[in-house]
């Protein structure tokens, strides 16, 4: 179904079915991300299609027009996919998008705000980018610190087990 198909779309002005605009925040790379996005609001559920700078992709998920929350799976196409999970309070989606990595050891998350082609939240967009800045500098570094040593010694332990397979296999002895 094409997202722009404005046949039975939501009544709720706060999802208007058609081209929105926003951006993501990632630590790993610095600064706002910017989403192009064409949606479709429909009795509570939600599609769409748009591009970033990662890629196309496509969006299916759903919403509550009587709390305004909002879920939803963004996926790359040919490539990965991301959890999203935001709330519309009348100046656009904001919330935190979430991806499992490194089997599930690791989940990189960030923030995104992202509102009708239109509207101009500025200042809803940077309470957004604060309060995650904010977030990123008090427990994000130590989340980082955290997933890096669990890397290093996961990537020790692996090296060391490759050592000693390659010295029995071949029928030597470790050093």
């Amino acid at each position: 179904m094409d997202p722009l198909d404005t046949d039975a779309v939501e009544n709720d002005p706060r999802f208007p079915t058609g081209r929105w605009t926003g951006f993501f925040l990632q630590c790993w790379v610095p600064g706002r991300h910017s989403m192009s996005i064409d949606l479709r609001f429909d009795s509570g559920a939600l599609q769409g299609r748009g591009a970033d700078r990662v890629g196309s992709f496509t969006f299916g998920g759903e919403y509550n027009p009587a709390d305004g929350k909002c879920r939803w799976t963004k996926r790359y196409v040919g490539r990965h996919s991301i959890n999203y999970s935001g709330v519309n309070e009348g100046h656009g989606i904001w919330g935190v998008w979430e991806l499992p990595q490194l089997g599930g050891l690791f989940t990189d998350r960030g923030v995104f705000h992202i509102w009708p082609e239109g509207m101009a939240p500025a200042e809803e967009a940077n309470a957004t980018v604060q309060a995650y800045l904010k977030h990123f500098r008090t427990r994000g570094l130590m989340k980082f610190a955290g997933a890096l040593a669990v890397c290093i010694g996961l990537g020790f332990f692996f090296a060391l087990a490759l050592h000693l397979l390659v010295h029995f296999w071949g029928g030597g002895v470790p050093e």
